[in-house]
Protein backbone atom coordinates (compact mmCIF):
# COMPACT_ATOMS: atom_id res chain seq x y z
CA UNK A 1 0.00 0.00 0.00
CA UNK A 2 1.21 3.51 -0.80
CA UNK A 3 0.43 6.87 0.77
CA UNK A 4 -2.76 8.60 -0.32
CA UNK A 5 -2.04 12.29 0.17
CA UNK A 6 -5.59 13.38 0.99
CA UNK A 7 -6.08 10.56 3.49
CA UNK A 8 -2.84 11.13 5.37
CA UNK A 9 -2.78 14.94 5.23
CA UNK A 10 -6.28 15.03 6.74
CA UNK A 11 -5.81 12.20 9.20
CA UNK A 12 -8.23 12.53 12.10
CA UNK A 13 -6.72 11.88 15.50
CA UNK A 14 -9.04 11.21 18.43
CA UNK A 15 -8.65 13.67 21.27
CA UNK A 16 -6.54 12.04 23.98
CA UNK A 17 -6.80 12.74 27.70
CA UNK A 18 -3.95 11.64 29.93
CA UNK A 19 -3.98 11.76 33.70
CA UNK A 20 -0.52 11.35 35.16
CA UNK A 21 0.82 11.02 38.67
CA UNK A 22 4.19 11.33 40.32
CA UNK A 23 5.27 7.83 39.25
CA UNK A 24 4.76 8.71 35.57
CA UNK A 25 6.84 11.86 35.94
CA UNK A 26 9.59 9.96 37.75
CA UNK A 27 9.55 7.12 35.19
CA UNK A 28 10.14 9.61 32.38
CA UNK A 29 13.06 11.20 34.23
CA UNK A 30 14.62 7.82 35.04
CA UNK A 31 14.19 6.79 31.41
CA UNK A 32 16.47 9.58 30.20
CA UNK A 33 19.03 9.02 32.93
CA UNK A 34 18.15 11.39 35.77
CA UNK A 35 19.20 10.05 39.13
CA UNK A 36 22.48 8.62 37.86
CA UNK A 37 24.20 10.65 40.56
CA UNK A 38 22.43 9.65 43.79
CA UNK A 39 24.01 12.62 45.60
CA UNK A 40 22.75 15.27 43.18
CA UNK A 41 19.93 17.27 44.76
CA UNK A 42 19.35 18.91 41.36
CA UNK A 43 18.61 15.56 39.69
CA UNK A 44 16.63 14.39 42.73
CA UNK A 45 14.09 17.15 42.07
CA UNK A 46 12.87 15.16 39.07
CA UNK A 47 12.87 11.64 40.56
CA UNK A 48 11.79 12.13 44.19
CA UNK A 49 8.15 12.89 44.89
CA UNK A 50 8.43 15.29 47.89
CA UNK A 51 10.25 17.88 45.74
CA UNK A 52 8.97 16.78 42.35
CA UNK A 53 9.14 18.89 39.20
CA UNK A 54 8.47 17.79 35.63
CA UNK A 55 11.17 17.87 32.98
CA UNK A 56 10.10 20.16 30.12
CA UNK A 57 10.81 17.48 27.48
CA UNK A 58 8.23 15.16 29.08
CA UNK A 59 5.66 17.13 27.08
CA UNK A 60 6.90 15.26 23.99
CA UNK A 61 5.53 11.91 25.24
CA UNK A 62 2.19 13.05 26.66
CA UNK A 63 -1.38 12.54 25.40
CA UNK A 64 -0.29 11.24 22.01
CA UNK A 65 -1.90 8.62 19.76
CA UNK A 66 0.84 6.02 20.20
CA UNK A 67 2.52 4.35 17.24
CA UNK A 68 -0.28 5.40 14.92
CA UNK A 69 1.65 5.14 11.63
CA UNK A 70 1.33 1.35 11.84
CA UNK A 71 -2.33 1.74 10.84
CA UNK A 72 -2.58 0.22 7.33
CA UNK A 73 -4.60 3.16 6.01
CA UNK A 74 -1.63 5.54 6.43
CA UNK A 75 0.18 3.76 3.59
CA UNK A 76 3.49 4.26 5.42
CA UNK A 77 6.19 1.59 5.45
CA UNK A 78 6.50 2.03 9.21
CA UNK A 79 9.57 -0.20 9.62
CA UNK A 80 11.50 2.27 7.46
CA UNK A 81 10.15 5.45 9.05
CA UNK A 82 12.66 7.40 11.11
CA UNK A 83 12.18 10.24 13.57
CA UNK A 84 13.73 13.21 11.77
CA UNK A 85 13.01 16.32 13.85
CA UNK A 86 11.46 17.29 17.16
CA UNK A 87 10.44 20.57 18.74
CA UNK A 88 8.51 21.57 21.83
CA UNK A 89 7.23 25.06 22.55
CA UNK A 90 6.31 25.50 26.20
CA UNK A 91 3.61 28.10 26.75
CA UNK A 92 3.79 27.55 30.50
CA UNK A 93 5.56 25.06 32.78
CA UNK A 94 4.35 21.47 32.73
CA UNK A 95 2.88 20.52 36.13
CA UNK A 96 4.44 17.46 37.81
CA UNK A 97 1.01 15.80 38.10
CA UNK A 98 -2.36 16.45 36.53
CA UNK A 99 -4.52 15.80 33.47
CA UNK A 100 -3.84 17.05 29.95
CA UNK A 101 -5.73 16.85 26.67
CA UNK A 102 -3.80 16.23 23.45
CA UNK A 103 -5.26 17.58 20.21
CA UNK A 104 -3.12 16.42 17.33
CA UNK A 105 -3.12 17.19 13.62
CA UNK A 106 -0.94 16.73 10.55
CA UNK A 107 0.94 20.00 10.12
CA UNK A 108 2.53 19.19 6.74
CA UNK A 109 3.23 16.28 4.36
CA UNK A 110 6.06 16.73 1.85
CA UNK A 111 6.66 14.34 -1.07
CA UNK A 112 10.37 14.37 -1.88
CA UNK A 113 9.85 12.19 -4.96
CA UNK A 114 10.36 8.56 -6.05
CA UNK A 115 13.22 6.94 -4.17
CA UNK A 116 13.63 10.02 -1.93
CA UNK A 117 10.96 9.43 0.69
CA UNK A 118 8.61 11.87 2.37
CA UNK A 119 8.46 14.15 5.42
CA UNK A 120 5.46 14.06 7.74
CA UNK A 121 5.12 16.71 10.47
CA UNK A 122 2.50 16.56 13.21
CA UNK A 123 1.57 19.05 15.93
CA UNK A 124 0.10 18.02 19.25
CA UNK A 125 -1.32 20.82 21.40
CA UNK A 126 -1.39 19.89 25.08
CA UNK A 127 -4.03 21.66 27.16
CA UNK A 128 -4.85 21.54 30.83
CA UNK A 129 -7.91 19.28 31.12
CA UNK A 130 -9.45 21.44 33.85
CA UNK A 131 -8.90 24.92 32.39
CA UNK A 132 -8.23 24.28 28.66
CA UNK A 133 -5.12 26.47 28.95
CA UNK A 134 -2.45 25.68 26.37
CA UNK A 135 0.59 24.15 28.06
CA UNK A 136 2.77 23.07 25.13
CA UNK A 137 2.84 22.56 21.37
CA UNK A 138 4.76 19.47 20.31
CA UNK A 139 6.04 19.14 16.73
CA UNK A 140 7.46 15.90 15.33
CA UNK A 141 8.74 15.18 11.82
CA UNK A 142 9.10 11.64 10.48
CA UNK A 143 11.30 10.78 7.49
CA UNK A 144 9.55 7.96 5.64
CA UNK A 145 12.47 6.52 3.68
CA UNK A 146 10.48 4.31 1.29
CA UNK A 147 7.40 6.49 0.81
CA UNK A 148 8.05 9.12 -1.86
CA UNK A 149 6.49 9.65 -5.26
CA UNK A 150 2.81 9.51 -4.24
CA UNK A 151 1.91 12.79 -5.95
CA UNK A 152 1.93 15.08 -2.93
CA UNK A 153 3.39 18.60 -2.82
CA UNK A 154 7.16 18.96 -2.81
CA UNK A 155 9.28 21.20 -0.65
CA UNK A 156 11.52 20.93 2.38
CA UNK A 157 11.53 21.64 6.09
CA UNK A 158 12.90 24.98 7.35
CA UNK A 159 16.70 24.90 7.64
CA UNK A 160 18.18 24.02 11.01
CA UNK A 161 19.95 26.59 13.13
CA UNK A 162 23.63 26.91 12.13
CA UNK A 163 26.14 25.46 14.57
CA UNK A 164 28.75 28.03 15.69
CA UNK A 165 32.31 27.36 14.58
CA UNK A 166 33.92 28.52 17.84
CA UNK A 167 34.65 26.35 20.87
CA UNK A 168 31.53 25.47 22.84
CA UNK A 169 30.75 27.37 26.03
CA UNK A 170 29.63 24.16 27.78
CA UNK A 171 30.22 20.45 27.16
CA UNK A 172 28.09 17.88 29.01
CA UNK A 173 28.68 14.11 28.72
CA UNK A 174 25.78 11.87 29.77
CA UNK A 175 26.00 8.06 29.52
CA UNK A 176 23.05 5.85 28.58
CA UNK A 177 22.25 2.45 30.06
CA UNK A 178 22.39 -0.74 27.93
CA UNK A 179 18.69 -1.22 28.78
CA UNK A 180 17.80 2.43 28.14
CA UNK A 181 15.49 1.75 25.17
CA UNK A 182 13.59 -0.96 27.06
CA UNK A 183 13.11 1.43 29.97
CA UNK A 184 12.23 4.45 27.85
CA UNK A 185 9.55 2.57 25.83
CA UNK A 186 7.45 2.41 29.02
CA UNK A 187 6.61 6.07 28.33
CA UNK A 188 4.34 4.90 25.50
CA UNK A 189 6.44 4.35 22.35
CA UNK A 190 6.21 0.61 21.73
CA UNK A 191 7.84 0.61 18.27
CA UNK A 192 9.59 -2.78 18.14
CA UNK A 193 12.54 -1.14 16.37
CA UNK A 194 13.69 -0.21 19.87
CA UNK A 195 13.28 -3.66 21.41
CA UNK A 196 13.29 -6.52 18.90
CA UNK A 197 16.69 -7.36 17.33
CA UNK A 198 15.27 -8.96 14.16
CA UNK A 199 13.22 -5.86 13.30
CA UNK A 200 16.15 -3.53 14.00
CA UNK A 201 18.49 -5.63 11.82
CA UNK A 202 15.87 -5.75 9.07
CA UNK A 203 15.78 -1.95 9.11
CA UNK A 204 19.56 -1.77 8.67
CA UNK A 205 20.77 -1.39 12.27
CA UNK A 206 23.09 -3.76 14.14
CA UNK A 207 20.83 -3.83 17.20
CA UNK A 208 17.73 -2.07 18.59
CA UNK A 209 18.31 1.67 18.64
CA UNK A 210 17.49 4.30 21.25
CA UNK A 211 14.30 6.28 20.70
CA UNK A 212 14.93 9.65 19.11
CA UNK A 213 12.83 11.19 21.88
CA UNK A 214 15.11 9.61 24.47
CA UNK A 215 18.14 11.22 22.80
CA UNK A 216 16.14 14.46 22.71
CA UNK A 217 15.35 14.18 26.42
CA UNK A 218 19.01 13.60 27.24
CA UNK A 219 19.93 16.71 25.24
CA UNK A 220 17.25 18.59 27.19
CA UNK A 221 18.79 17.35 30.44
CA UNK A 222 22.24 18.60 29.37
CA UNK A 223 20.83 22.02 28.48
CA UNK A 224 18.79 22.21 31.67
CA UNK A 225 21.95 21.45 33.65
CA UNK A 226 24.41 23.73 31.85
CA UNK A 227 22.23 26.64 30.73
CA UNK A 228 19.17 26.71 33.01
CA UNK A 229 20.59 25.89 36.42
CA UNK A 230 18.20 22.90 36.55
CA UNK A 231 15.22 25.30 36.61
CA UNK A 232 12.60 23.78 34.23
CA UNK A 233 10.59 27.02 34.20
CA UNK A 234 13.37 28.70 32.21
CA UNK A 235 13.10 26.46 29.13
CA UNK A 236 10.79 28.00 26.52
CA UNK A 237 11.45 25.88 23.40
CA UNK A 238 13.76 23.12 22.24
CA UNK A 239 14.37 22.05 18.66
CA UNK A 240 16.44 19.15 17.29
CA UNK A 241 17.22 17.41 14.01
CA UNK A 242 18.28 13.80 14.38
CA UNK A 243 21.25 12.90 12.19
CA UNK A 244 22.15 9.38 13.34
CA UNK A 245 20.83 6.77 15.77
CA UNK A 246 22.19 6.14 19.25
CA UNK A 247 22.74 2.60 20.50
CA UNK A 248 21.84 1.97 24.14
CA UNK A 249 24.93 2.06 26.33
CA UNK A 250 26.65 4.85 24.40
CA UNK A 251 27.60 8.25 25.85
CA UNK A 252 25.94 11.37 24.47
CA UNK A 253 28.06 14.54 24.44
CA UNK A 254 26.16 17.84 24.21
CA UNK A 255 28.09 20.92 23.12
CA UNK A 256 26.34 24.20 23.92
CA UNK A 257 26.91 27.73 22.61
CA UNK A 258 25.25 30.74 24.21
CA UNK A 259 24.35 33.25 21.47
CA UNK A 260 22.54 35.82 23.59
CA UNK A 261 20.73 36.02 26.90
CA UNK A 262 17.96 33.62 25.83
CA UNK A 263 19.31 31.74 22.79
CA UNK A 264 21.47 28.61 22.91
CA UNK A 265 22.71 26.52 19.99
CA UNK A 266 23.70 22.93 20.65
CA UNK A 267 24.93 19.74 19.01
CA UNK A 268 24.96 16.17 20.31
CA UNK A 269 27.38 13.41 19.36
CA UNK A 270 28.15 9.85 20.42
CA UNK A 271 31.52 9.79 22.15
CA UNK A 272 32.32 6.16 21.34
CA UNK A 273 31.82 6.55 17.57
CA UNK A 274 32.56 10.29 17.27
CA UNK A 275 29.49 10.97 15.11
CA UNK A 276 26.81 13.68 15.45
CA UNK A 277 23.35 12.44 16.45
CA UNK A 278 21.58 15.82 16.82
CA UNK A 279 22.53 18.75 14.61
CA UNK A 280 21.30 22.33 14.40
CA UNK A 281 19.92 22.18 17.91
CA UNK A 282 18.33 25.33 19.31
CA UNK A 283 16.94 26.25 22.72
CA UNK A 284 15.21 29.46 23.75
CA UNK A 285 14.84 30.34 27.42
CA UNK A 286 12.77 32.81 29.36
CA UNK A 287 14.75 35.83 30.44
Amino acid sequence: MTINYETLANWRFPEKTQTYGWKDTVLYALGIGLGADPMSRDELRFVYEPWLEALPTMAAVMAGPGFWIRHPATGIDWANSLHGEQEIVLHRPLPPTGSVIGRMCVESLIDKGPGKGSLLTTRNDLRDAATDELIASVYATAFNRNDGGFGGPGGSRPPVHPTPERIADHVVDLPTLPQAALLYRLNGDDNPLHAEPAIAIGAGFRMPILHGLCTYGIAGHALLKAACGYDPKRMKSLRARFSAPVYPGETIRTEIWQEDATTFAYRCSVVERDIPVITGGLMHTRG
